[in-house]
């Protein structure tokens, strides 16, 4: 996909270039280019990033486990009934 954006932008680039004045060749970079690749990107990016969140949370979920299970093997050892 990063071929095909690559050559998006050189099109874009092109068509920029023979605006007739800076301010229409900015227009089109941003409205033609910038915009839609980066919902593009955003939009393709999803998944990756609720891959990289879910196992974030997993990681989280199971350091609570972990630091459950050693409070609680560390009351049951040294807190005893006292006599």
């Amino acid at each position: 996909m990063l071929i095909v954006a690559v050559a998006w932008i050189y099109v874009v680039g092109l068509m920029a270039l023979t605006e007739p004045t800076v301010v229409a060749g900015l227009m089109t970079l941003l409205l033609y280019c910038v915009l839609p690749l980066g919902i593009l990107f955003y939009l393709t990016g999803s998944r990756g990033r609720k891959t990289r969140r879910d196992a974030a949370d997993r990681a989280a979920h199971q350091a609570r486990q972990a630091a459950q299970t050693g409070q609680a093997a560390g009351q049951s050892s040294a807190g005893g009934p006292e006599e």
